[in-house]
């Protein structure tokens, strides 16, 4: 499966921003994805995933309450939808995907930047 990210922007605090992330691939309803993101001089981490049927999702602690994530098996989207942005949600965002079965993240899209001024 290949993966596009998009949506990314420059924002002020309190705001509200969604990123998409579109597939390609006859199979992506097999695929969990998740959304991860890279600060400057920082570890790459976690914020969302969600499981192949859409239903189950998990988010990391300092996104919960304010980010949803969401997908469209039809249309092969994934979205991230954020709000009430904080400056340290500025970073680099990325879609990645992984097979039901595994836990391994094994595909990525290129990254879409997202800047959250105060």
């Amino acid at each position: 499966v290949q993966l596009q990210a998009s949506g990314g922007g420059l924002v002020q605090a309190g705001d509200s921003l969604r990123l998409s992330c579109a597939a390609s691939g006859r199979t992506f309803s097999n695929y969990a994805v998740g959304w991860f993101r890279h600060a400057p001089g920082k570890e790459r981490e976690f914020v969302a995933a969600i499981r192949r049927s859409g239903v189950s999702t998990d988010y990391a602690e300092s996104v919960k309450g304010r980010f949803t994530i969401s997908r469209d098996n039809a249309k092969k989207m994934v979205y991230l939808q954020m709000n009430s942005l904080k400056p340290e949600d500025t970073a680099v965002y990325y879609c990645a995907a992984r097979i039901w079965y595994s836990s391994q993240w094994d595909y990525w899209g290129q990254g879409t930047l997202v800047t959250v001024s105060s």
